[in-house]
């Protein structure tokens, strides 16, 4: 397939729906791309500014915008720049994705494509954040206020700036955005964020080894509790369970819903095992092979005995029915029989080993060097026969 002719990726879907960025966190894969008749159907565009900041807006002078135009939008007050993310009909069905009701969103109006002189006031606006955000938290100490900021965010325009901040209380800005507007003759928007979205902002390498997941690819963060590393069987341990952000770490729940519906298939906890001469307690669980391991103490590890769930089980129906087993585990004649029964197996243990022809030339090196002292030792007694037999003849 020529895929210059249908410009079309090595996937072979249309490269005119990918994002012409480096930032593939909040992209959107255009599969409308190839029908320019949806284009009409919204006049709706979706831009995309710094870090993880998006909005909506109505193109009301018909501009032809594609993915990955830059436009001036309007702000308040002057403009701002951003990047065309989404156009057309699929702007709408993500609007309803993101559950955004536009009687009570302000669409603002897109204003043009940039120019050159746009790109250099947004290019001048964007080298001063660094500067700012240090001197922001300066003033921040030493106003004594509880509060940390993150990171700082110029308009396209340069005449306004948000400073996103992290603060546990409540915090009292208006002598500091009397010193901010004094100090930067700008603008300024508190805007407070979690230390999650900050994680995200700053980015880093996770005990994994891999990046971030909130600075590569999630932005919806949903709440994190202690009661999936319980179910995890994970070590209630903060260091171990705190991401970079000193919370939960997300990936608690990545695979928790897989861990629920195994422990649907084991033994509960709760109830303890009774045997004839005492009563077992869970101690702990292994879920990946499905093996459970009691107590005789309800607090510490005393006598502990391993045995699989489906054996839990059985002991459980047995003592609702007021039977007790001799013992937890099953017995070892029936076990051999079962096996003796069910399954038929041949012994190679040795076969596959590494030095299984070591062990042979060894063998081979033995039996020459048994072969060889028996060889001399034969010439040897041939000698010596034969000059016994020189000697007698010469008396």
């Amino acid at each position: 397939m020529d895929n210059n002719r249908y410009n079309t990726g090595p996937c072979g879907i249309s490269c005119e729906g990918c994002s012409h960025t480096t930032d593939k966190k909040l992209s959107v894969h255009d599969w409308l791309s190839n029908l320019p008749e949806t284009v009409s159907e919204s006049d709706l565009v979706e831009v995309q500014f710094k870090n993880t900041r998006k909005a909506y807006f109505q193109n009301v002078y018909n501009l032809d915008l594609k993915k990955g135009d830059m436009v001036a939008v309007e702000a308040s007050p002057g403009h701002d720049i951003g990047e065309v993310t989404l156009v057309g009909k699929l702007v709408s069905l993500q609007i309803e994705k993101n559950r955004i009701d536009l009687e009570k969103y302000e669409l603002r109006k897109v204003y043009r494509k940039v120019r050159d002189v746009d790109m250099e006031k947004y290019n001048e606006a964007k080298a001063k954040e660094q500067e700012t955000m240090i001197q922001a938290r300066q003033i921040a100490e030493s106003l004594e206020l509880d509060m940390k900021i993150g990171d700082v965010e110029y308009q396209g325009d340069g005449n306004k700036a948000i400073f996103y901040y992290i603060a546990d209380e409540r915090v009292d800005f208006r002598q500091l955005i009397k010193v901010f507007a004094e100090t930067f003759r700008i603008r300024i928007e508190m805007k407070q964020i979690g230390a999650r979205q900050e994680a995200g902002r700053i980015g880093g390498i996770g005990p994994c080894g891999q990046e971030l997941c909130c600075s590569k690819w999630l932005t919806n963060f949903s709440s994190v509790s202690t009661s999936s590393a319980r179910y995890q069987d994970l070590s209630l341990n903060p260091q171990k369970l705190a991401g970079l952000c000193s919370k939960l770490k997300c990936c608690l729940n990545y695979e928790l819903d897989q861990y629920i519906e195994a422990h649907k298939e084991l033994p509960s906890r709760e109830l303890p095992l009774e045997t004839v001469d005492t009563t077992y307690y869970h101690f702990k669980t292994d879920i990946f092979k499905g093996l459970v391991t009691y107590s005789t103490d309800k607090n510490i590890p005393v006598n502990l005995v391993t045995i699989h769930a489906d054996r839990a089980k059985a002991i459980i129906w047995m003592n609702k029915k007021g039977q007790k087993p001799e013992q937890l585990e099953e017995l070892k004649e029936d076990s051999r029989a079962k096996r003796a029964k069910n399954v038929d197996y041949e012994n190679v243990v040795g076969q596959d080993s590494l030095t299984r022809f070591d062990d042979q030339k060894e063998k081979r090196k033995t039996s020459k060097r048994r072969t060889s002292r028996t060889r001399n030792n034969n010439q040897s007694d041939g000698r010596q026969r034969k000059n016994r037999t020189r000697r007698n003849e010469k008396k």
